[in-house]
């Protein structure tokens, strides 16, 4: 485990708007992407999640206007993920201020995706995104999915994030469908089978309702914990979370 756990607000994009749902459906509007990442950075978030939860799915481009306008708020890492499928998405991305990049349905494609942005860009530039559900047909009990959890693999996710670590994927953003937005908990077992099965730091996504959930999630092998709603909604604030850590014995950023 790293030295210090980092709180990562996620803002997931769609149409130049933050949407938050349950289990990745029903959507509802959240507000202005630029406004909320002020908000988080000003309250002391360590990184920020920037996912364009359609790009895929549309097949297009991430919206390089709002990476660059949130860029320009704050100054803590950015990681921005959707539709990303090579190295010159990460170039452009890099270009309007991301500091690192989510792929996933494009490496699960393409495999060799992962090697060729590691090599270019180094391992620290690559998150490799996994939206996990459960599956009793794969070995682990989880399976990988792609197009924002709407279309099943038939890829076991522990052997995924193994294989895709060992090509350079420099952090797993490990985020459970079944848990998501549903404010009980993260998914304690999926975070630690993959701190079990891989060597790179591991975010945990999902489930996340209190702040008295986020400190299991590292007791289980995060390295990082990642939340959306209950920032949104100003149920949490990234000081409480970090509160909840440090009275644990967690050492925070």
């Amino acid at each position: 485990m790293t030295l210090a756990v980092r709180v990562i607000p996620c803002l997931d994009v769609s149409d130049g708007r933050v949407v938050k749902g349950v289990n990745f459906k029903n959507l509802r509007d959240q507000g202005d992407p630029v406004e909320l990442a002020q908000r988080y950075y000003e309250q002391g978030a360590d990184e920020l999640t920037f996912l364009d939860v359609s790009a895929t799915v549309e097949g297009r481009a991430t919206m390089y206007d709002v990476v660059q306008a949130t860029a320009e708020k704050v100054f803590i890492p950015l990681t921005v993920g959707g539709g990303v499928r090579s190295v010159d998405d990460v170039s452009r991305l890099q270009a309007h201020g991301a500091d690192k990049v989510g792929v996933n349905s494009a490496a699960i494609a393409r495999p060799d995706v992962i090697d060729e942005i590691a090599d270019r860009f180094g391992a620290q530039v690559l998150v490799l995104s996994l939206d996990i559900t459960r599956d009793d047909r794969m070995p682990s009990g989880f399976v990988v999915t792609t197009h924002g959890g709407r279309r099943r693999t038939d890829i076991d996710a522990v052997a995924w994030a193994r294989e895709a670590s060992e090509r350079g994927a420099g952090e797993l953003l490990v985020n459970s469908i079944d848990a998501d937005g549903t404010k009980n908990g993260f998914d304690i077992e999926l975070i630690a089978l993959m701190r079990e099965n891989c060597a790179v730091p591991v975010i945990a996504s999902g489930g996340a309702g209190a702040a008295e959930h986020f400190p299991p999630a590292i007791g289980a092998g995060a390295d990082a914990v990642l939340a959306a709603s209950v920032f949104h909604s100003g149920q949490l604030t990234i000081g409480d979370v970090k509160n909840a850590l440090r009275s644990t014995g967690v050492t925070i950023r």
